[in-house]
């Protein structure tokens, strides 16, 4: 684990066959809004095919960042390249090969789908030709293949923002960039959404995915980047955050139940945090490492107590997230 610049830690560097030039890098990026500091100095990158989440609570810098790579805003320190390109100079060249997805989606609601894909495939200058067969083909495969005539008006939330999806696609953007595309979403269209989002990452498609939804991210994303206050706290792939920051598993046991408190007894006299569950012959140990489980189960097994099962959880992303939240508000 290396440790950068202002505490930031990057973790595990994706090691698959890349691009040589990265499509974003971000260095010492720095934006304000009055006297509230947005940004503070953050540094990351993103590798072709990579498919990168920026993680944090709301108002931690995902969408200040997002509309920074669109050159939507200037920033006031710091360097951006996206394509080897700089945002506020060539703003219009990088939107071109690029897809977003915000939180509000912003469809018309007196078109149709079928309209709101033509209209925006003649604004980024998509062939005729191409459009007759692309248009129908991202219908399909986002399933609005059987409303593509009804007006948007009448769609749900999660129809809404599967049209989303297809739209930034419909240029065969290079770059996609998603903004909470999950949010207010019932869990069905969210999973939804995840999954096609999935397909985009199977093709092979460059991510960028800002989300305060760690399970989202978890399962979508190749390396995560949490930001909290404006400053990039740690980087690194998902599975492996939690064993560089120490982050500690849980263990659980099954014993016989006639014997929990027993059992509950012997752990604590090893030193062990346990506590008793409400299903009997329940029982969790906190903060343990792989190494401790068979000493734990040893200490089990020769106080004369049947273990008959044993479940070692790692941490989660969300796991990760509030251990460092709680350290952030420590200092």
């Amino acid at each position: 684990m290396r440790i950068a610049r202002r505490g930031r830690r990057a973790i595990g560097r994706q090691q698959a066959a890349r691009e040589d030039r990265p499509i974003i890098v971000v260095s010492r990026l720095e934006r304000r809004f009055g006297e509230v500091i947005a940004l503070a100095g953050i540094d990351f990158t993103v590798a072709a095919g990579e498919v990168v989440g920026l993680l944090g609570h709301n108002g931690a810098g995902k969408t200040t960042t997002l509309r920074l790579l669109l050159g939507l805003l200037a920033p006031h320190g710091g360097t951006i390249r996206v394509f080897g390109m700089e945002p506020v100079v060539a703003g219009e060249a990088i939107r071109a090969r690029t897809g977003v997805v915000g939180e509000q989606v912003g469809l018309d609601e007196r078109l149709t789908a079928r309209e709101i894909l033509t209209f925006f495939a003649d604004l980024y200058d998509v062939p005729p030709a191409v459009q007759r067969q692309r248009i129908p083909l991202l219908l399909e495969q986002f399933g609005l293949a059987d409303v593509a005539d009804r007006r948007v008006a009448t769609f749900s939330a999660g129809m809404r923002q599967r049209l989303a999806l297809a739209r930034c696609l419909l240029h065969d953007p290079e770059l996609l960039l998603l903004d909470e595309p999950t949010t207010a979403l019932d869990p069905v269209a969210a999973h939804q959404v995840r999954e096609l989002i999935a397909e985009r990452r199977r093709e092979g498609r460059t991510i960028l995915l800002a989300t305060h939804n760690l399970d989202e991210a978890e399962r979508l994303c190749d390396r995560v980047i949490i930001l909290e206050r404006g400053r990039v706290l740690v980087e690194g792939p998902p599975r492996e955050l939690a064993a560089a920051l120490g982050v500690p598993a849980q263990l659980s046991l099954e014993v016989d139940p006639e014997r929990g408190a027993e059992a509950l007894a012997l752990l604590e006299r090893s030193g062990a945090a346990a506590r008793l569950e409400p299903e009997p012959g329940r029982l969790t140990v906190e903060r343990v490492t792989r190494r401790q489980v068979p000493e734990l189960v040893a200490v089990l097994v020769t106080g004369g107590i049947a273990v008959y099962g044993v479940s070692l959880r790692t941490p989660s992303l969300e796991d990760v997230y509030l251990a460092l939240h709680q350290r952030a508000e420590r200092r």
